[in-house]
């Protein structure tokens, strides 16, 4: 159909009227002409405004409107930086981080377990913040304009502010240089958020923390020997590797807007 439809036809088609197969040519030529579409709206309009009007009547009815809860300054700001879902994993770093620190302070000739403990710290946080079973609204926030690059820092934030300050005052306590435990924890941070835009930030930190757990951290326990990557040596190391993990997790931030970064 090359011209455009006969008044006639839409309004009958708009009546509903036509035969299925004239519907079905109607249907087809103002699905793809701009001007049939806005001539069927004009003799449509009466109608679907009288069945927008009477689906909110019957919503009004049904459902009286209500006064918007209001929340305090602190709540507003709590909601909008992080959710429920991440108290669970906070708080078992921080057992974790307190078990290792006690152990540490036993068994002082054993490889230090809270440098071991400390790259994978925040993982459990991070694989939560970021999984759909952990966010019930999941799909709606990873849909919204802050997805991306905000939501990324605000949730990875979050779960390293509730990691690192008890991993500080334990590698205070047991006087071990900040370095050996910040580095690897926040490098292994971006690492998970960088691997995340690929796989989903769920799996990506079960990739690499079961990967620490099993190719360094355990052996180490199992042999008595501390590793090359928690000795001071490793300082630098730990440094080129984590300006290069956070510089590609910024490059790649545009991939956590996907839904698939939510697996």
């Amino acid at each position: 159909m090359t011209s455009h439809v006969p008044m006639e036809s839409l309004a009958a088609y708009a009546r509903g009227d036509l035969d299925d197969a004239s519907s079905w040519i109607v249907e087809a030529h103002v699905d793809s002409c701009s001007v049939c579409m806005m001539r069927l709206g004009d003799l449509a309009g009466p109608d679907v405004e009288a069945m927008v009007d009477a689906g909110r009547a019957g919503i009004a009815a049904r459902w009286p409107a209500t006064a918007p809860e209001r929340r305090r300054p602190w709540q507003r700001t709590l909601r909008h930086w992080t959710s429920w879902s991440l108290v669970a994993p906070a708080a078992l770093a921080v057992l974790a981080v307190l078990a290792a620190f006690v152990l540490d302070r036993e068994y002082p000739g054993r490889p230090s377990l809270v440098l071991l403990l400390a790259p994978v710290a925040p993982l459990t946080g991070l694989a939560l913040a970021w999984s759909h079973h952990g966010d019930p609204g999941w799909e709606a926030v990873a849909g919204t304009a802050r997805a991306g690059l905000e939501l990324l820092l605000r949730r990875s934030l979050v779960v390293l502010a509730a990691v690192v300050p008890p991993l500080a005052v334990v590698g205070w306590a047991l006087g071990r240089a900040p370095a050996l435990w910040l580095l690897p924890c926040l490098t292994f941070t971006a690492a998970t958020l960088l691997l995340g835009s690929l796989i989903g930030v769920s799996r990506a930190a079960a990739v690499l923390g079961g990967g620490w757990v099993l190719g360094v951290a355990a052996p180490a326990i199992v042999a008595g020997v501390s590793p090359v990557l928690i000795q001071p040596v490793s300082v630098p190391v730990w440094t080129v590797a984590g300006v290069l993990m956070s510089v590609l997790t910024l490059l790649r931030s545009g991939a956590l807007r996907h839904l698939g970064s939510w697996r």
